[in-house]
């Protein structure tokens, strides 16, 4: 009677679904929000969950066949070519710059943590891998330690740096 009901409780793209919205709201926490950067938006799944909260979402991203997807699966975000490194608009234009998984993927994380730093107002949010064996993510020796991460957020001017361990990834907020 419930097994089916049961079955698709733990399906994975349900709790895919809810760790999105575990760490969107982990990214909200105590702040007043109307503008969300999701720098490296890829399929556009956090900037739908931003987005679902009225919030003003724009998503950037490298790959435009990712954009052009995330521009048909996620309507009314405003998605837009651009580089985590040289991001395309004014100083403090974003209460939030959620960087996706783009650290690990830069040649240039300083740069991108810089970049982050100059659009964000309140706050930017790191999703990274976490760095212990497992299926998920990069393989182990192209993963970011916390020390490392940490290391790199003060190097671009941040003061406090949150953590928050999550199911396959570390969490980093990092306020001014």
């Amino acid at each position: 009677m419930y097994e089916g009901k049961i079955d698709a409780l733990r399906a994975p793209q349900r709790l895919k679904r809810l760790e999105v919205e575990r760490v969107v709201e982990l990214s909200l926490e105590k702040l007043f929000v109307t503008k969300v950067l999701d720098t490296g938006t890829g399929t556009g799944i956090f900037a739908e969950s931003f987005s679902l909260r009225n919030i003003n979402v724009t998503g950037v991203d490298i790959n435009p066949d990712m954009l052009n997807a995330a521009s048909q699966i996620v309507p009314g975000v405003n998605f837009r070519k651009a580089s985590a490194e040289k991001l395309p608009f004014n100083d403090k234009s974003f209460d939030i710059v959620f960087l996706g998984l783009v650290l690990h993927e830069s040649d240039q994380p300083l740069d991108v943590l810089k970049e982050a730093y100059r659009v964000a107002v309140s706050r930017v949010v790191i999703l990274e891998w976490i760095y212990r064996e497992e299926e998920y993510g990069p393989p182990l020796d192209q993963r970011f330690k916390v020390g490392d991460v940490t290391k790199l957020a003060r190097s671009a001017g941040f003061k406090k740096t949150g953590k928050v361990l999550m199911s396959h990834y570390m969490l980093y907020r990092l306020n001014f």
